[in-house]
């Protein structure tokens, strides 16, 4: 099973998030790979699962300079594409998370199980809910 987690982060919330989905994918046995969005192309597709970080931005949005355009980029490419979704936020109560979901299923995306969140720090919780996203995703 070949997992690709790709993340934007400002203040390395996202960016612990998405080492713990990795560990997740890997401890499972996938053949895992983490790059940061600006590392990261349209052959992450040719992945079986995409697994994708981003914090809430502004109003509750993806950041808007690196992967907003990135996840756009992908999304006609989405019909019958496994997707997992994590990111942390600071304000709200979730709501792009919300929204980015109805996006990936607007788009034909397969989302394999609800976005995780993490206010701020990932706390050990949502750490263990990304390793559980990580290994559900090299299990699906």
């Amino acid at each position: 099973m070949k997992v690709s987690v790709v993340y934007w982060s400002g203040t390395g919330n996202t960016e612990a998030m998405a080492n713990a989905v990795l560990e997740g994918a890997k401890g499972a046995g996938a053949d895992a790979e983490l790059l940061p969005v600006s590392a990261a192309g349209a052959d992450v597709l040719e992945s079986d699962v995409l697994l994708l970080g981003c914090p809430a931005m502004g109003a509750e949005e993806l950041e808007e300079s690196e992967f907003e355009p990135f996840f756009s980029s992908l999304e006609g490419a989405l019909p019958g594409k496994k997707i997992g979704l994590f990111g942390s936020y600071d304000w709200g109560d979730g709501e792009w998370m919300r929204t980015w979901q109805e996006r990936v299923a607007a788009a034909g995306g397969v989302m394999i199980a609800d976005g995780v969140i993490a206010n701020n720090a990932p706390d050990d919780a949502a750490l263990d809910a990304c390793r559980a996203l990580g290994a559900k995703a090299a299990e699906t």
